[in-house]
């Protein structure tokens, strides 16, 4: 078949219904209303709803800030007298508790034991120590050697003495025997009797024999100054070997270890007959006569406290009368030492017995104050006063503290109430309902 006899038949389009004739007008009807008044009322509902969340918010807000009266401790400002004090726990300890040492090496040997109770110079020990023993002998001989010495010394320096003191003597003599010559030479020598030359040898010879007695005066002074230097320097040895000699037997008298006070036996540093060094502990020994307590502070009331001051020590239920006697000037875990000793000491104490201390930092009149809270203190700010129903937040400066009471610098007046319970639950609210 050939494309020309092909015939082209056209098809019409076929045509689509649409939804004309579904669409068709309708009128208000009553379902219509109702669904408007159920839209209305959900709205109405939603926002009271919504109210009544917001007043049950405010409702439990406001009841996070009430406090049961029973709760709360009050106090009252007022004016009066004002003791800054600072009040400590503290341990019975002992003011003189000397540690004794061991001198030399040696083997200790003791003659007590711990708990003891020894009076002053009692043997508590003794040390053993052949190397000082031999050398205080050593010693000691050498000491009477030199005395020796000295004595033969001394015998030498009489007998130098003794030639001296001769010689002068002869030079004297030899002078008086030449003055008579020399008067016989005169009275010749007037009577012509002589010559001119034997007259002139009797003078040389009186003053010859002068001049020797002079000389042997001096020199017998100068032999006795020189012997007397030898006598001093042998002196001085003999005096210093003494002096070696004294310490060593100081020292091998305090090989016996004896109490230097009246008290008890503390602990024994070492096992009997032990060899020890020289200056190791042997034994401490403590003063029962003396005690003190020892107490510990806050590191901030270290420069306040200052030895001397007054104190009240409260040992077994008995206050005793006290006096700060040291302060530490160290810090340790933000605490500071110090001792207080007893005006009297009482009978019966006991080491490491414990105690509280009342240190009188100053005393004042007319001071405003109240009753000191557990978190009260100079570095507080505000209080909580109370007012009826309400405790309402005030701004104070708060002076000195003391165990009970804390002074009042600026923000209060006397006779106000103040809230001393911990407020701390209501972080800074300016008022709390107080509650029944």
């Amino acid at each position: 078949m050939k494309l020309a006899q092909l015939k082209i038949h056209h098809v019409a389009p076929a045509s689509v219904r649409g939804t004309e004739a579904q669409d068709s007008q309708v009128t208000n009807t009553g379902a219509a209303r109702r669904r408007r008044l159920w839209t209305y009322g959900g709205a109405v509902g939603a926002i009271a709803l919504a109210g009544a969340f917001v007043w049950l918010a405010l409702s439990w807000s406001n009841s996070a800030h009430v406090i049961p009266r029973e709760r709360l401790r009050t106090a009252t400002v007022s004016r009066g007298h004002f003791v800054s004090d600072v009040a400590a726990e503290g341990t019975v300890v002992a003011a003189v508790n000397p540690t004794l040492f061991a001198i030399a090496h040696g083997t200790v040997t003791y003659s007590v034991h711990a708990g003891d109770t020894v009076t002053k110079g009692q043997v508590l020990a003794v040390l053993d120590s052949p190397e000082l023993t031999n050398e205080y002998q050593r010693e000691s001989a050498t000491l009477q050697s030199l005395d020796t010495a000295l004595a033969r010394q001394k015998i030498e320096i009489r007998a130098q003495n003794l030639t001296s003191q001769q010689q002068a003597d002869l030079t004297k003599v030899s002078i008086d025997a030449a003055q008579r010559e020399m008067k016989r030479a005169e009275w010749a020598w007037a009577q012509k009797a002589i010559s001119e030359r034997d007259y002139k040898r009797a003078q040389d010879d009186v003053a010859t024999a002068q001049l020797n007695f002079v000389h042997a005066r001096d020199t017998a002074a100068l032999e006795r100054d020189s012997l007397a230097l030898d006598l001093r320097t042998r002196i001085l040895e003999r005096e210093r070997q003494a002096l070696i000699v004294q310490n060593l037997k100081e020292r091998v008298g305090e090989l016996s270890v004896r109490s230097p006070v009246d008290g008890m036996v503390a602990n024994l540093a070492q096992p009997d007959k032990t060899q020890v060094a020289a200056s190791t502990p042997l034994l401490t020994v403590v003063d029962l006569r003396a005690l003190e307590i020892e107490f510990q502070v806050a590191e901030t009331y270290a420069g306040a406290i200052k030895p001397g001051m007054v104190a009240e020590i409260t040992l077994g239920g008995r206050t005793q009368s006290g006096t700060v006697t040291a302060i530490s000037p160290e810090v340790r875990q933000n605490e500071v030492t110090g001792r207080v000793k007893f005006t009297t000491q009482p009978p019966g104490l006991r080491q490491n017995e414990r105690a509280s201390v009342r240190i009188i930092l100053d005393e004042r009149d007319h001071v405003l104050k109240f009753e000191r809270g557990p978190f009260a203190d100079e570095t507080t700010r505000a209080v909580y006063g109370g007012h009826g129903d309400r405790a309402v937040r005030t701004p104070v400066q708060l002076g000195a503290a003391s165990v009970s009471e804390v002074e009042v610098l600026r923000g209060l007046q006397p006779g106000d109430a103040v809230v001393i319970s911990d407020m701390r639950d209501f972080n800074d609210t300016p008022a709390v309902t107080i509650g029944r």
